[in-house]
């Protein structure tokens, strides 16, 4: 294992950190400070509100949890995700794939440790235009795990590896 990607797996462990501890502050801000719960929504600017809602599914409400065994079931299930994209990080030799999935490693920890310690994840970005909604009511750590996910798409669809032009040279 060359130097540079033992660098590019400790950069993808401090961006995991850097995307869940900010994940958490954002919600922490919105529950205990601006009390979100409380108001159900903020409204920012003309295309984004802070809406509460809680989210006791995984994406768009799949896998939606209503008793406790299910909850926890569901947090064992997200942790070992979890644990499968950590370890095809540490695995993982490209620069930009080790970034994205540290980015969906990261969103993936914010929202375990949610629905552990809350019973749900907390959601609250609400971006819209007009009475339209692209995308559903989310939270930092939606948005990385997205974000994450379309780059190791859109690097395995559009981008192939340079193979090296010269024939095998017998050893």
């Amino acid at each position: 294992m060359t130097d540079q990607i033992k660098k590019y797996r400790r950069i993808g462990m401090i961006v995991a950190f850097l995307i869940f501890a900010l994940d958490q502050a954002t919600k922490f801000v919105v529950i205990e400070i601006l009390h979100l719960p409380a108001k159900g929504q903020i409204e920012l600017i003309p295309f984004f509100n802070l809406t509460w809602a809680k989210n006791y599914g995984v994406s768009m409400g799949f896998l939606t949890a209503s008793t406790d065994f299910q909850r926890w079931a569901l947090v064992t299930l997200t942790g070992l995700i979890g644990i499968a994209v950590w370890v095809w990080m540490y695995k993982e030799k490209a620069k930009w794939d080790i970034i994205a999935l540290a980015m969906v490693l990261g969103g993936a920890m914010g929202n375990i440790v949610d629905r552990a310690r809350l019973g749900y994840v907390a959601d609250f970005a609400d971006l819209h235009v007009g009475d339209f909604r692209p995308f559903l009511i989310f939270n930092v750590a939606d948005a990385c795990i997205s974000i994450g996910v379309v780059i190791l798409l859109g690097r395995a669809l559009l981008i192939r590896e340079k193979k090296d032009d010269k024939p095998d040279q017998p050893g």
